[in-house]
């Protein structure tokens, strides 16, 4: 049987610590698009809010960022701005929750150091809650690997103008190297990763979000519209789950650590890149609501770190019948089940990783299903064999 890497390859034929230096950021002389290489992006979207961030290339100490956002394409009418300071610590990035803003309207950003101004970036509030809203069109998009080939999907979607917003639902980038594991033409189409090793530390995993984020059309669709987004598994690592993924053993080569270190680094990393907030009582949370006033509510959720860990395949299927294994974990699910309970909105939406429609190899009758239990040795689940267990089929 073939695990989910293999599936997908056949079908698509440490910390960093230092000094805090303050500089005057004129002594960063670049220009523009060298100051800003990696573009500036905007997310989690409210009815008076919204992430803007962007990134400083080159800086070798503290650096001071200027923002200002308007209601005009030239920003000649800001309506909102500050300076925010960052660091090493951060690997640069900036993330700005502009507040105080109105339900409904288009704005323009930007940020500036020194005299480099930043790209124009375009976002939008979500409509007030009470508000009747008789239209929503989402761009959704996942499972963007790097080396696998170009981003045209990212590139179509920039073309249109008639978007609320993104939904990324996952694997926004892959954590693969160039090696056995290449995944996709990588090299022969000048797509080779970076680093060119698995990611495992946090220097590894900031450098694939920093390579992924100088892709133009993933620039330009960052500029054009703001994203709600999830991570799934290669963020992290293949098929990850609570306390451990399918490429990571602890034991495997030096390189790798404890799962916890490297899904922390993981993590870590994310929130630096990623125009989205940390929620939650750790400030990691990617569990959160969207209302768009009465027309629809969307629930976002993490499937990967409070999952139990994936059946053997086929030899474990039976277990997916086991009413305490948890895709969700119990305090996420409940969460879901209230949102969709107490919603009035006429659509109530949720933001997946995973398939969560069933994919199953048909049910058989109870004889051939006992002959095919006793070649596994296991039971076969009563609605039939799961084709992945890694989705919601195995849980």
């Amino acid at each position: 049987m073939l695990n989910r890497r293999d599936f997908l390859r056949a079908a698509g034929a440490g910390a960093v610590a230092g000094a805090v230096l303050m500089t005057d950021s004129t002594e960063l002389a670049q220009a523009s698009g060298e100051t800003f290489e990696h573009g500036v992006a905007s997310g989690d979207p409210r009815a008076e809010a919204v992430v803007i961030w962007t990134r400083v290339s080159g800086a070798a100490a503290s650096v001071r960022v200027r923002w200002e956002v308007g209601v005009d394409a030239d920003l000649r009418k800001v309506v909102a701005s500050g300076s925010v300071t960052t660091s090493a610590i951060r690997d640069y990035t900036v993330k700005v929750d502009v507040t105080k803003l109105r339900p409904a309207t288009t704005y323009w950003y930007r940020f500036r150091v020194g005299s480099s101004w930043s790209p124009i970036g375009r976002t939008r509030t979500l409509p007030a809650a009470a508000s009747t809203v008789e239209r929503l069109r989402v761009g959704l998009v996942s499972c963007s690997n790097y080396t696998g080939g170009y981003f045209a999907a990212y590139r179509h979607l920039a073309d249109r103008d008639d978007l609320d917003l993104i939904m990324h639902v996952g694997d926004y980038l892959y954590e693969y190297g160039n090696g056995a594991d290449l995944y996709g033409p990588g090299p022969a189409i000048g797509r080779s990763h970076q680093p060119a090793v698995e990611t495992v530390t946090l220097d590894h995993y900031r450098r694939r979000h920093a390579q992924y984020k100088t892709d133009p059309d993933l620039q330009r669709l960052h500029r054009r519209y703001p994203f709600v987004v999830t991570w799934d598994d290669h963020e992290s690592a293949n098929d990850a789950w609570r306390d451990g993924a399918e490429n990571h053993a602890d034991d495997d080569y030096q390189a790798e650590n404890a799962w916890s270190l490297r899904r922390d680094a993981a993590l870590k990393a994310y929130f630096e890149w990623m125009p989205v907030r940390a929620g939650g009582t750790d400030g990691t949370s990617l569990t959160r609501s969207f209302r768009f006033g009465d027309l629809a509510d969307l629930a976002m959720l993490d499937l990967r770190r409070h999952r139990d860990e994936q059946v053997e395949y086929p030899q474990g299927v039976g277990a997916i019948d086991d009413a305490a294994r948890t895709l969700t974990g119990r305090p996420q699910m409940d969460w879901l089940k209230s949102q969709l309970a107490n919603s009035k909105a006429t659509w109530k939406l949720v933001g997946n990783p995973v398939m969560i429609s069933p994919v199953v190899f048909p049910p058989l009758p109870p004889l051939e299903a006992a002959a095919l239990g006793e070649m596994i040795h296991g039971p076969v689940p009563q609605e039939g064999l799961p084709y992945n267990v890694d989705q919601w089929d195995g849980y």
